[in-house]
């Protein structure tokens, strides 16, 4: 089978992040995932599929991680599923068609973007550390996926992990949902200036600009935010920071927009559902806690935490060009568990 090399990786996702959203026009995501997953279970080979399924209550499913996972002393790696570079075109067609139908435009041009960043990172990076390459993204799904019954679908890879359970036809669960980027801003080359995930740091560094001072004196934190660990479920307790009830009309329709820059990475009718939870659960809960600083290179992070949900942010990190704080972690993720348990 023909290699899923980097700049052929490149290629692929560049013109089909031309293409998405076409087949999520005039439907709603969970029969859309029912017909794109027996697409691709189809497209597979025995081996492949073998590879690809899971029973649908296979522990494996609970599991995620947004690293790329792999043996350091074989370059081999360990995560379940099947890989991107293991896929003929006529197969990456239809696991992309997959991706597109558990993203909205913007979620799948987010996704892919992300992907192809790892062809920088090799470049950048020279193989000196863990294995950089768009085509270790990998496709799992769990169960047998059926206008009945419960199934459920991953792909993930190194920032990426999107999870699905869908019941009867229709998606019960879409977290953990994670999208990160390094670099999050591309400072040199043919890409300069792309950036994967803007919105979710835009927003918040406008929203923590927008405090007074009483209201920064709630929702500043004395040092950075540590990372919820990748479980089942998001441990946290007491929210902290910034309730939505103290902000005046225009900093919550920035909170607003903050919100919406994760939920509007799903398709339409996911997102939807996603910001009735929490608006359901009072906006006037929603918690907004920040540390760092807000111009380009100075570390920082945030928390929204409302009654059903937890959303993250991280940019500590330096990119692989060693530029500071340009490398971005964002979730979005259930509260009290994620995967619909």
């Amino acid at each position: 089978m023909k290699a899923f090399r980097p700049a052929a990786a490149l290629l692929t996702l560049v013109i089909f992040a031309g293409i998405a959203y076409v087949g999520q026009v005039g439907g709603t995501a969970g029969p859309q995932m029912v017909e794109a997953a027996k697409k691709f279970l189809a497209s597979l080979s025995a081996e492949q599929r073998a590879q690809a399924s899971f029973k649908a209550d296979d522990q494996e499913r609970l599991k995620w991680a947004f690293v790329p996972l792999e043996d350091r002393a074989t370059k081999k790696p360990t995560r379940k599923g099947v890989r991107f570079e293991e896929m003929s075109a006529q197969q990456r067609e239809a696991a992309l068609a997959l991706l597109q139908s558990g993203t909205s435009a913007a979620g799948y041009k987010a996704a892919t973007t992300i992907m192809s960043l790892e062809a920088i990172l090799k470049e950048l990076e020279k193989e000196s550390g863990p294995v950089r390459n768009p085509g270790w993204y990998f496709v799992s799904i769990f169960g047998s996926p059926a206008a009945t019954g419960k199934w459920g679908w991953r792909i993930e890879g190194h920032h990426l992990s999107l999870n699905f359970l869908v019941d009867n036809g229709q998606v019960a669960s879409a977290t953990p949902c994670f999208f990160g980027a390094n670099p999050a801003t591309v400072m040199d080359g043919a890409r300069k200036g792309t950036r994967a995930i803007p919105e979710v740091d835009d927003f918040a560094r406008e929203l923590f600009a927008s405090l007074d001072s009483e209201q920064k004196k709630l929702c500043e934190q004395p040092k950075l935010l540590p990372e919820v660990v990748a479980n089942t479920g998001a441990t946290l307790g007491v929210p902290i920071g910034i309730p939505a009830a103290k902000l005046n009309e225009q900093q919550r329709r920035t909170l607003t927009k903050l919100i919406q820059a994760y939920t509007s990475k799903l398709p339409d009718d996911i997102a939807q559902a996603e910001l009735a939870r929490v608006t359901q659960a009072g906006i006037d809960k929603v918690h907004f806690a920040y540390a760092g600083g807000t111009e380009p290179g100075k570390q920082r992070t945030y928390r929204l935490q409302g009654p059903t949900f937890v959303a993250e942010f991280l940019n500590q990190q330096a990119d692989s060009a060693k530029n500071p704080a340009n490398h971005i972690h964002s979730a979005w993720r259930h509260l009290p568990k994620d995967f619909g348990l």
